[in-house]
């Protein structure tokens, strides 16, 4: 069988941020059960080794995280998460003691549009400090992502925040050098082991209400990656938050008989040959990063 180099296991739509680069989904909230990924994992592990358990939605806030790690780990299926870190107090000892866990993505810029929630300096320290026991009590990766650098639509409140967070994760790291001027051509810099920051600039989520891009162009959905939304919804992509590319359900039907369908082929084939097939992926700027 085909291998993904991601599949996207959304365990929940809930969010207890409202960020303003991240679209509230209009899906009912819900958590996924551990028998419903359960049947997911066991569907997905012949097709991939590395799950992300996001789309829409903060995985810390599922009250069976611990659970939905264990059953990730006993069918051979490493975890990669991306979060806020808001709530990575009251996670840390569940990440750090399960072996499923790979690497944590922390959404830095998720500060931008909650200044009333959260305090700046607090929310940096806790993540800082779990990535210190992330190095030190396990083989954990830590990603720190500042995914706002186009600095003309920055206000001059979020240009001084960017540079109060990289200056705290110079000082916690001990840096004999500042970060900016020494992230290399792909945004990403190593700061210690296994440590990464990586910066890159803002994108818009795909909406059908958008203008319509016709150019040719080419996306890693359902070539690379695919996703499965908290109601076992298979989509092509991560980046389709409102499940508009329905290609079937995995409790309805195997994993493998919906990758095979019509649909998902005509977009395959259509990605294979420059060709964008569905109106949302023609709406999508993000695939733009993909079309040389």
């Amino acid at each position: 069988m085909k291998k993904y180099k991601k599949v996207y296991i959304e365990i929940t739509n809930a969010c207890n941020l409202r960020c303003d680069f991240c679209p509230e989904t209009k899906r009912t909230a819900q958590f996924m059960s551990e028998d419903d990924f359960q049947n997911i994992a066991s569907q997905v592990k012949p097709f991939a080794d590395y799950i992300y358990l996001h789309v829409k939605g903060e995985p810390l806030l599922h009250p069976n995280l611990g659970r939905i790690l264990d059953i990730s780990f006993d069918n051979a299926l490493k975890v990669n998460i991306t979060t806020n870190g808001t709530l990575i107090d009251k996670a840390a000892d569940v990440l750090l003691a399960k072996p499923a866990v790979r690497q944590i993505n922390f959404s830095l810029h998720s500060f931008d549009g909650n200044e009333n929630n959260l305090f700046k300096d607090t929310y940096i320290d806790r993540i800082l400090s779990f990535t210190n026991r992330a190095i030190a009590e396990s083989g954990i990766i830590i990603s720190l992502r500042l995914w706002n650098l186009e600095e003309a639509l920055l206000t001059e409140d979020q240009r001084k925040r960017n540079a109060d967070i990289l200056n705290r994760i110079e000082d916690n790291f001990k840096l004999s050098y500042q970060i900016r001027g020494n992230l290399s051509q792909d945004k990403a810099l190593k700061i210690s082991d296994r440590v990464y920051l990586n910066q890159d600039y803002e994108f818009k989520w795909p909406d059908l209400q958008q203008a319509e891009d016709t150019a040719p162009g080419t996306c890693y959905g359902l070539r690379q990656q695919i996703a499965i939304l908290v109601d076992g919804t298979v989509i092509p992509c991560c980046l389709d938050g409102e499940g508009v590319i329905n290609l079937g359900s995995i409790h309805q039907e195997s994993l493998a008989k919906i990758l095979q369908g019509a649909r998902a082929e005509r977009i395959r084939q259509g990605f294979s040959r420059q060709y964008v097939v569905e109106e949302l992926c023609r709406k999508c700027g993000f695939r733009k990063r993909f079309t040389k």
